[in-house]
């Protein structure tokens, strides 16, 4: 028997919890990780990114795995680096075209920098999924 907090609760407070989640975690991403992590605007920018996220995560997820579906069949952990590639990028390439005194986004140190901002991002991302169940 599954028991979660989130069971009986509607929708909305579902995605309200998920946004304050989400908020946390780009607040940590860009503090304990700001060599990667670039964030500038300060909490309304977590905001804007975390509402961001949270937005693509309910529109833009589902439709990318549908997209590597086929992926997922011959290298599932090959298709999960993609989606959190390609959802991170179109992140940071949503943020770019924002205003850039209100937010900026930049993912800093290369294609490793990249690689450690998707890991956390997708770890933490399936631990709330799971944990929210």
């Amino acid at each position: 028997m599954k028991f979660c907090i989130l069971d009986d609760m509607p929708l909305w407070l579902r995605i309200l919890f998920r946004f304050f989640l989400t908020l946390l975690l780009v607040w940590a991403l860009s503090t304990y990780l700001d060599q990667y992590f670039f964030v500038t605007g300060g909490w309304k920018a977590y905001v804007i990114i975390a509402a961001l996220l949270t937005l693509m995560n309910l529109l833009v997820r589902p439709v990318l795995d549908l997209i590597v579906l086929p992926l997922k069949f011959f290298a599932t952990i090959l298709a999960v680096i993609l989606v959190n590639g390609l959802f991170l990028w179109l992140t940071v390439w949503i943020v770019d075209h924002m205003e850039r005194t209100l937010v900026t986004l930049d993912i800093l140190g290369g294609i490793g920098g990249w690689i450690v901002v998707m890991l956390v991002l997708g770890v933490a991302k399936w631990f709330m999924k799971v944990s929210l169940k």
